[in-house]
């Protein structure tokens, strides 16, 4: 649990300073990959799924 919380912790904010000095070629979406891997093997996995889930189902009664 500690090295994939650090692991995310170091590939969120290596992807952050991509997006903020707008590098974003292959190696950002190769970031992009591992930090959301990463993430999903973290305790924050269920909030981030509910959430997405809601904002979907949102969405789908607007529209």
């Amino acid at each position: 649990m500690i090295v994939s919380l650090s692991a995310v912790l170091l590939l969120g904010a290596l992807l952050g300073l991509m997006l903020r000095n707008r590098i974003l070629g292959t190696g950002g979406a190769t970031v992009a990959a591992l930090f959301g891997f990463c993430l999903a093997s973290t305790g924050a996995a269920p909030a981030i799924n509910d959430a997405l889930q809601s904002l979907a189902d949102s969405l789908s009664r607007v529209g």
